[in-house]
């Protein structure tokens, strides 16, 4: 009977050095989002220019952190200036970049529905071309070729692209 209970016990150990076995090769496993990412300094522009880089070399889930962490920590400061806004901003290159969190949440906005519309996921790619157009819509993005682009402009011809793709699949 004693030795029931020790063997009893001895399983019980065995099971919990298993499970925690199994624990430990999961997590190792498993990437964490926070230490696989470089946000670099952080700043939208930075993001921005990784969120390109990733779209370019087809890195869709290093496309959707940099996205995240560039709307967790700059969407609240595009909608003011976006709310500040009746049209796109005008005047010289200094006046537009002064919006330069409207115009990076936008830019990489429409680079997530891109990489989602790289993906297949069409639904997807539109829920983030609506939110550039409908929260960020005055947002501006900078081309190096020396002029600005506006995103939201590029987003709706995208939406109508995939929804006449969508109904030619019915």
């Amino acid at each position: 009977m004693r030795n029931s209970g020790m063997i009893q016990k001895l399983n019980r150990m065995k099971l919990r050095w298993c499970v925690l076995l199994v624990l430990v090769a999961v997590l190792s496993s498993v990437k964490s989002d926070l230490l696989a990412q470089d946000f670099g300094d952080s700043k939208s522009s930075t993001l921005v220019t990784k969120a390109w880089e990733a779209l370019a070399a087809g890195e869709h889930d290093n496309v959707t952190a940099y996205t995240k962490k560039c709307c967790e920590l700059y969407q609240d400061e595009a909608k003011k200036q976006q709310s500040s806004l009746s049209d796109f901003a005008g005047g010289d290159d200094d006046t537009i970049h002064s919006y330069w969190a409207l115009n990076d949440v936008g830019t990489i906005l429409f680079i997530q529905g891109e990489s989602l519309s790289q993906q297949g996921k069409s639904s997807e790619a539109v829920e983030a071309y609506k939110s550039l157009v409908d929260d960020y819509g005055f947002c501006q993005c900078w081309d190096p070729q020396g002029w600005f682009w506006k995103p939201s402009e590029a987003a709706v011809a995208k939406i109508k692209e995939l929804d006449f793709d969508a109904q030619l699949d019915d």
